[in-house]
C-alpha cells in the first residue's frame, strides 16, 4: 500500500453507536465511540432515539477523534462514511454530516458499506494477521448474518444469508423471554460457560443451500419456556446456565454448519469472521479447534473491533481513495444497501 500521509476522518451511525476515527493510511490514529444506553430499558433499539442521539453526539465524538490523533480538520484528505446498511434515521445523522464537513473543507467523500467494513477490519496495519484472497467471510450481528466469498478488497460475492431475522436478534430475543437484560447476547455467552450445553435439545433448521433462518429456532425456545414456566414457575430461575448453554450451542452450530457448508463448495479454508456476534466466546472456540482440526485458518477481529467502530469505515475509505473511487454528494442514505 502507498504510505505517504494520508489522514482519513471515518464515521459510522449505522445503529445506536456514533463513532469516529482517524486513520493515518491504514493504521488507526483514534476510534471514538459513543454509546446510547437509553435503549436498555426497551429491550431494544428505538429507531427515533437512536437518531436523536446520534444528532447530540456527533460533533463531540469527531472532534474528540481529531484531537486525540493529534491533527486538525485543514489535515484531512476524505471523509469516509457509512452509507449503509442500517437504520435510516441513524445513517442519514452520519450522511449529513459527512457530506456538510466534506464540502466545507472541499475534500472528497468516501461512502462505505457497513457490512463490507466489518470484514475488512482485518486490513488495518498492525493490529493482527491478516488473510489473502480469497477467503470466506462470516457477518454476525444484531441486524445481519451473510457468508460471502471474498474476491478481493472491494469484490464481494454473497454466498448466503438468514432469510428472517439474524443471529444476534435470536440471541437478544432468547434472552428477553429468559428475563436477562440487553443486550442479551453477551450475558448468555457469559452464563452458558457454567451450563451444560446439552441439557436442552433445540431445532436446527434445514434450510437450503448457504441461506439460514433463525426464527423457526427463537419461537421454539420461547415454546419451550413458555411451556415449563406453566409447570414450574421456578424453571427459568432453577435451569438459567443450562438453557443459555443450550441455546448458545444451538445458535452455533446453525452457523457453523452453514461455515462447514461454504468451506467445501468453493474449496477455501480461511475463513474470517466480523460482527457483535464474533465476539462470542463459543463461537471463537468452535473455530479455533476446527482450524486445528480440518487445517483451517481463522481470522477472529479483537473485541474492540467486533462491535460497530468507525475503524472499520475507515480502512475502506483508504482502501477506496488510493483508488480515488470517491462518492457523489449526491448519493443518499440506503437502509438496505447492497454490495
Amino acid at each position: 500500500m502507498n504510505q505517504k500521509p494520508c489522514y482519513i476522518l471515518a464515521i459510522e451511525s449505522s445503529c445506536d453507536d456514533t463513532a469516529a476515527a482517524i486513520l493515518q493510511n491504514d493504521k488507526v490514529l483514534s476510534n471514538i465511540i459513543a454509546t446510547q444506553d437509553v435503549h436498555k430499558k426497551y429491550g431494544g433499539v428505538v429507531p427515533e432515539l437512536a437518531s436523536r442521539a446520534h444528532q447530540q453526539n456527533i460533533i463531540p465524538v469527531v472532534d474528540q477523534a481529531i484531537h486525540q490523533a493529534g491533527i486538525t480538520k485543514n489535515d484531512l484528505k476524505a471523509i469516509a462514511y457509512t452509507r449503509g446498511p442500517g437504520l435510516l434515521g441513524s445513517l442519514l445523522v452520519g450522511t449529513s454530516f459527512a457530506k456538510s464537513l466534506a464540502m466545507g473543507l472541499d475534500i472528497p467523500l468516501i461512502e462505505v458499506n457497513h457490512m463490507q467494513a466489518h470484514l475488512l477490519v482485518h486490513f488495518i496495519k498492525d493490529e493482527f494477521p491478516t488473510p489473502t484472497f480469497p477467503f470466506i467471510g462470516v457477518t454476525v450481528s444484531g441486524g445481519h448474518t451473510q457468508i460471502i466469498k471474498v474476491k478481493d478488497y472491494l469484490d464481494f460475492e454473497l454466498l448466503g444469508t438468514t432469510l428472517d431475522d439474524a443471529i444476534g436478534e435470536a440471541f437478544d430475543k432468547c434472552g428477553k423471554v429468559l428475563g436477562l437484560g440487553y443486550p442479551a447476547g453477551p450475558i448468555i455467552d457469559q452464563k452458558a460457560k457454567s451450563g451444560n450445553s446439552k441439557a436442552f435439545e433445540f431445532p436446527i433448521p434445514k434450510i437450503l443451500n448457504l441461506n439460514l433462518s433463525f426464527s423457526g429456532f427463537k419461537t421454539a425456545v420461547i415454546n419451550f419456556i413458555h411451556k415449563n414456566t406453566q409447570k414450574d414457575k421456578d424453571f427459568i430461575k432453577n435451569n438459567l446456565n443450562d438453557l443459555c448453554a443450550s441455546i448458545q450451542y444451538t445458535l452455533i452450530e446453525i452457523i457453523f454448519q452453514k461455515i462447514e457448508k461454504a468451506v467445501d463448495l468453493h474449496e477455501l479454508t480461511q475463513v474470517v469472521l466480523g460482527g457483535g456476534v464474533s465476539a462470542n466466546s463459543g463461537l471463537r472456540l468452535k473455530l479455533k479447534k476446527t482450524a486445528v482440526e480440518k487445517g483451517w485458518d481463522v481470522y477472529l477481529p479483537p473485541l474492540a473491533y467486533t462491535t460497530d467502530n468507525a475503524a472499520m469505515i475507515g480502512i475502506i475509505g483508504y482502501l477506496k481513495y488510493l483508488k480515488k473511487d470517491f462518492g457523489n454528494i449526491k448519493e443518499s442514505a440506503s437502509a438496505r444497501l447492497k454490495f
